[in-house]
């Protein structure tokens, strides 16, 4: 294979596989909002749950896959021959390139199937000095809103 074709192809991949993959964040928020600042005594403010999607998108996988998988099959599959004055000649192969955009678009509705869930908690707290600081947690807490809270060298911890 060419280069210039090498370099077409690592571009077009590039430009083809930000296609399969969609992220979408939502976000909740319960009670008051934040500024940055902390101290030690306080109490929960407000807790925010934020919720990122990844999902797959199959379909343009699979068409990714199909173009993919067309130009290698067609480079793999199809010949090459040197004329008189040694010169290369490569002509590409129909089926190959039929098997390779069928195989890839297979490969590439697969890959791109499926999605992932990443949730984090934000709590926020306002301290009794009046500052207040956000703390986040990738798994939720036993914090409430209004929950007495104090920041210790550990972290955050609820007042018993």
């Amino acid at each position: 294979m060419r280069p210039g074709r090498l370099a077409s192809l690592a571009t077009l991949t590039a430009l083809l596989s930000t296609a399969c993959v969609t992220t979408s964040t939502t976000s909740t928020t319960w009670g008051e909002g934040s500024a940055q600042q902390w101290e030690r005594a306080g109490y929960v403010a407000s807790i925010r749950e934020t919720v990122e999607r990844q999902q797959g998108n199959p379909g343009a996988g699979a068409v990714a896959g199909a173009i993919i998988g067309g130009i290698l099959g067609s480079a793999v599959g199809g010949h090459t021959y040197y004329d008189r004055w040694g010169y290369a000649h490569h002509h590409g192969s129909g089926a190959g390139a039929v098997a390779g955009a069928v195989g890839g678009a297979v490969v590439g509705a697969a890959a791109s199937q499926g999605g992932a869930e990443r949730r984090t908690y934000e709590v926020f707290v306002r301290f009794d000095d009046g500052g207040t600081d956000t703390f986040v947690y990738d798994q939720p807490y036993d914090f409430r809103v209004g929950d007495e809270v104090r920041q210790t060298a550990r972290g955050l911890e609820r007042t018993r």
